[in-house]
């Protein structure tokens, strides 16, 4: 089930379809978006079965139904990927915020044209300043984006690709959105929802959650070779203890787990971003 909320703006980001208030509007979830020639074709699947099983299989919908007005990284992630919109997002584009919430970090300072949101609770994407639209929608129920395709200049993933159960669909639909030399970031760090990531992350170490999601771009036909973008405090970046997730039975994470959220054992985040482009980068 897809729930539409925009603001009252001109552009839509659906032509087939006119809003007029900010009142939900419910969309059949069987209505397929318009293919396009350039979808992305999956070449091969990542994940097996295993590796897409979560610890909490109840519906996402049912976990996120609170809103929870928090960042999940700290400020020096938060400043990084700040920075590196602002270096990647040209002003005046349009934008994707895929698995968004109440903040988006884009930079404030830069104006684009259009912004869209899509996430699971509608009071934290209602309070998101940058969103000129917004959707609530579970990807894990329904890949499919309702767009036309090649819609937008950037499509953005922040902090949840870990929660994806069929990232290779996400991907392709990804792909199909963007406009040609549009830009795909994935950032991420090793805070997570324990019982809410997949076995492939939650098991996963730094470096191989890296891998996955390399992988995730590279089984789509079309995407440029990701570059991977890394920022590690300077214990881990120098091999010394840093960021180190307590596997132990009485370790802090279980303790965390419990409140919802792993944390890392370092006073700071490390930050990873993998980024590609659909068919030539600009």
């Amino acid at each position: 089930m897809l729930t539409v909320h925009p603001n009252p703006k001109p552009c839509h980001p659906f032509k087939s379809r006119s809003f007029s208030s900010r009142i939900a509007n419910t969309i059949n979830e069987k209505n397929e978006p318009k293919q396009s020639s350039s979808a992305g074709k999956i070449k091969r699947l990542v994940l097996t079965q295993e590796g897409r099983t979560k610890l909490n299989a109840y519906p996402d919908r049912e976990f996120y139904a609170y809103p929870r007005f928090v960042t999940h990284v700290d400020g020096g992630f938060i400043s990084t990927l700040t920075d590196l919109y602002r270096e990647r997002l040209n002003p005046g584009s349009e934008i994707l915020d895929l698995m968004s919430s109440w903040v988006s970090h884009l930079p404030k300072e830069v104006e684009y044209k259009r912004v869209v949101g899509l996430g699971l609770n509608a009071q934290e994407l209602a309070k998101n300043p940058r969103l000129d639209y917004f959707f609530v929608k579970d990807l894990n129920e329904d890949q499919k984006l309702e767009s036309d395709g090649c819609s937008f200049d950037a499509v953005l993933c922040t902090v949840s690709v870990q929660y994806l159960q069929y990232p290779e669909k996400v991907f392709a639909e990804v792909f199909r959105v963007l406009r040609p030399g549009g830009v795909f970031i994935v950032s991420f760090s090793n805070r997570l929802f324990y019982e809410k990531a997949i076995s492939a992350w939650r098991d996963g170490t730094a470096y191989s959650r890296v891998q996955l999601v390399l992988q995730y771009f590279q089984c789509v036909e079309g995407f440029t070779q990701p570059e991977t973008i890394r920022k590690l405090p300077a214990a881990t970046a120098g091999g010394g203890g840093g960021a180190q997730e307590d596997k132990g039975p009485l370790g802090w994470d279980r303790i965390m787990r419990s409140l919802g959220m792993l944390l890392s054992g370092s006073a700071s985040d490390p930050f990873y971003a993998v980024i590609a482009y659909k068919n030539f980068k600009p």
